[in-house]
């Protein structure tokens, strides 16, 4: 059955057994984004509701609000995709216990409900980003928006969608200024580096969007990405990080 959705994942050496060579635990990129009422009311909107976003985010508050008194209240809820119970952590020992907030924790626990769980089952993939470094630092996906493609396609003067982590250009790219010059370089065979020719439209530590300079065409070249970007931008490596991509990008065609 052909998938409707492809979670794409990073895997991580699985700190639980550092003794055992090549073990790893999959984490999906997209995991740190989180969709509120906000992003839901303007979703239903963009639906061609006939319903004003104001309200639908009145609507959805006012159901927060009554899950929560609900769930204060020690009940179970359910709607279509999560069953949320209410439970109580911890061990009760001795003839007469009593709760303790050192040793109990009042909380609820979430349960996929049959229709998510079969959703899950049959409408969606996954798709291997690759193996994160010990810096984390990695570019797992290039897709050319042209075209769609994944498999190393890039159209000249196009814009790719580049995903990673840590990726970003910090500070902003400054071609051919300073020893080490930052930026997106696309490396020929020859192992001349090409700059961008334009401006980054997307620069984040997980995408970034950019258009492929005119003068890259009719071969095949390495992706590389060199910056002092660490995990914020007000904190910079001392020495600039080059991340080169593994797949060969081939302009025009899809490589054999």
């Amino acid at each position: 059955m052909a998938k409707k959705f492809f979670w794409k994942i990073w895997l991580t050496p699985n700190n639980l057994t550092k003794e055992v060579d090549n073990d790893y635990i999959a984490e999906v990129s997209t995991v740190q984004y989180t969709m509120r009422n906000e992003d839901i009311a303007r979703m239903i909107v963009n639906t061609r509701s006939e319903l004003r976003y104001e309200t639908i985010l009145g609507i959805l508050n006012e159901r927060d609000a009554v899950v929560l008194d609900s769930i204060l209240a020690g009940s179970s809820v359910q709607d279509g995709n999560i069953h949320i119970s209410p439970r109580i952590l911890g061990n009760w020992i001795g003839a007469d216990p009593a709760f303790d907030p050192k040793e109990h924790t009042i909380t609820v626990t979430a349960t996929p409900t049959n229709t998510l769980r079969n959703a899950l089952h049959n409408d969606v993939g996954v798709q291997l980003l690759g193996k994160k470094t010990d810096g984390g630092a990695i570019i797992g996906l290039v897709t050319d928006i042209i075209t769609g493609s994944t498999s190393g396609q890039i159209t000249s003067k196009g814009n790719i969608i580049i995903e990673g982590e840590k990726i970003k250009i910090a500070p902003i790219e400054v071609p051919n200024q300073g020893d080490t010059p930052l930026g997106v370089f696309f490396v020929d065979k020859d192992g001349t580096s090409i700059p961008l020719d334009q401006p980054l439209t997307v620069n984040d530590p997980k995408k970034i969007i950019c258009t492929v300079p005119a003068q890259v065409s009719n071969g095949r070249y390495t992706l590389k990405i060199v910056t002092r970007f660490t995990t914020s931008s007000n904190t910079l490596l001392h020495d600039p990080r080059t991340i080169v991509y593994e797949l060969l990008l081939q302009e025009g065609v899809v490589p054999d």
